[in-house]
């Protein structure tokens, strides 16, 4: 059989690992990178000659000539968000029009679902899980209640009108009972969405079908991941999650291309961690450590500037990602970051009730109760920022990589020493599957 000219790009933790500059700098490679998950909750920071592209629906791949994008049918989708995002493109010279394309069968988000979401996240005595309130876990719970609205419902003006109407006397009643919230107005919505399809028309189109026409034509294709892995409606830690497949299985799924047709999974790790939100998180640093590679590495949220939750690079959890994924190659970012560190913690084991324990527990209080098992490696002190080739990094960098390489149990692919597109190598084993892969 024949690998299929194709690659998953996937956080390894629970996002933020740098996923946006890695599938900026893969797509030199391939002809279409496609978005599989997620809404404009996720944002993808790209760094070209110093300037920052914050992308939070399209994928990064337009942000290169001759390489078009796909928002796909697993992405939820926000009218306003989106063509606020395109006109934003546009003003930079990015060619949106003509390489940006829309699933038909990708799920619409609509005003109510951002008032459902916000009142829930602040009503007392709720559990809060951290959400970015735009409304994306009330479209994907429409969504399977068979109660959404799709671009290609969006598209249709008679259909628009009528769910909205029926939609809106229905949250709006919820909302009141429940939080108290001041009722939607469904004709002003009417007005504003109808308004904003004729701008998306353009871009809406039968995806799945593009995409499986261009695999089978021989072109590549990069599915682009949101969040992480540990946040996985399925996989992660449940109940501090997103609402859809982050992981590698949602490219299926979330673009409606057969499993069969992925040719290989490409995990995005940081040197250390990070989390966003509320959620347990065992190697979180709860000292001036943490708040030390939190000024170095710059941690904050690319969408709401909320600051990162820094911790220690967990290699149990990145074991268990890899499992979830297939994970064949692991990049790692934000090396430099570790620079100035005397010793640098690493944990290679949990112990939960004072016994070792080798898997990632499925409940909440299971992963609580975790106590890492760290071991210290020696830091470099030496500056890896812009270095671009394993053999020029400091000998015990190099040994950090390695280290984690064996642990994690995928191979390194690439190493990302600074923000910017151009600081980042890869190593000849990868490059060499990369060709076999993409024919580039």
């Amino acid at each position: 059989m024949i690998q299929a000219k194709s690659a998953v790009v996937v956080g390894a933790q629970w996002g933020d690992e740098g996923k946006g500059k890695i599938v900026d700098v893969l797509s030199e490679r391939f002809s279409i990178v496609a978005r599989y998950a997620g809404g404009h909750n996720a944002g993808h920071t790209v760094i070209i000659d110093s300037q920052k592209f914050i992308l939070q629906l399209v994928p990064c791949g337009v942000l290169r000539p001759g390489c078009r994008g796909v928002i796909g049918n697993g992405v939820v989708l926000d009218p306003m968000a989106f063509l606020k995002e395109t006109g934003r493109l546009r003003q930079f010279g990015i060619d949106v029009d003509s390489r940006l394309f829309v699933s038909n069968r990708a799920q619409v988000i609509l005003p109510y679902h951002r008032m459902i979401e916000l009142a829930a996240e602040s009503a007392p005595g709720r559990q809060k899980i951290g959400t970015t309130s735009r409304g994306i876990g009330p479209a994907y719970e429409d969504k399977m209640a068979r109660n959404g609205l799709r671009v290609v419902d969006l598209l249709n003006t008679d259909l628009l009108k009528t769910h909205i109407e029926n939609a809106c006397r229905e949250k709006n009643a919820i909302a009141h009972a429940l939080f108290g919230t001041e009722p939607l107005d469904p004709a002003q919505m009417y007005d504003e969405y109808a308004e904003a399809a004729e701008k998306i028309r353009p871009f809406v189109t039968d995806t799945s079908l593009l995409l499986n026409e261009a695999l089978r034509g021989g072109h590549s294709v990069m599915f682009e991941g949101a969040q992480g892995t540990m946040l996985d409606i399925d996989h992660g830690t449940y109940p501090f999650v997103t609402s859809s497949s982050a992981s590698a299985g949602g490219a299926s799924t979330g673009s409606g291309i057969g499993p069969t047709r992925i040719g290989t999974v490409i995990a995005v790790t940081k040197a250390y961690i990070t989390r966003v939100g509320e959620g347990p998180f065992p190697t979180e640093i709860h000292d001036v450590s943490g708040e030390a590679l939190r000024a170095r590495g710059q941690e904050y949220g690319a969408v709401t500037g909320r600051p990162r939750r820094c911790g220690w690079l967990d290699l149990p959890l990145l074991r268990y990602s890899n499992q979830i994924n297939g994970t064949d190659w692991l990049v790692v970012t934000k090396l430099d970051v570790l620079d100035e560190l005397d010793e640098i913690p690493v944990c290679t084991g949990y112990e939960v009730d004072g016994k070792p324990c080798d898997t990632m527990p499925a409940d909440i209080r299971g992963i609580e109760s975790i106590r890492p098992v760290y071991t210290r490696l020696r830091g470099w002190r030496s500056s890896t920022e812009g270095i671009r080739g394993f053999d020029r990094l400091p000998q015990r960098a190099q040994e950090y990589l390695r280290f984690m390489e064996r642990e994690s149990g995928a191979k390194i692919a690439l190493v990302s020493t600074g923000p910017d597109r151009d600081q980042t190598f890869e190593l000849p084993e990868f490059g060499e599957a990369l060709r076999r892969i993409t024919g580039n």
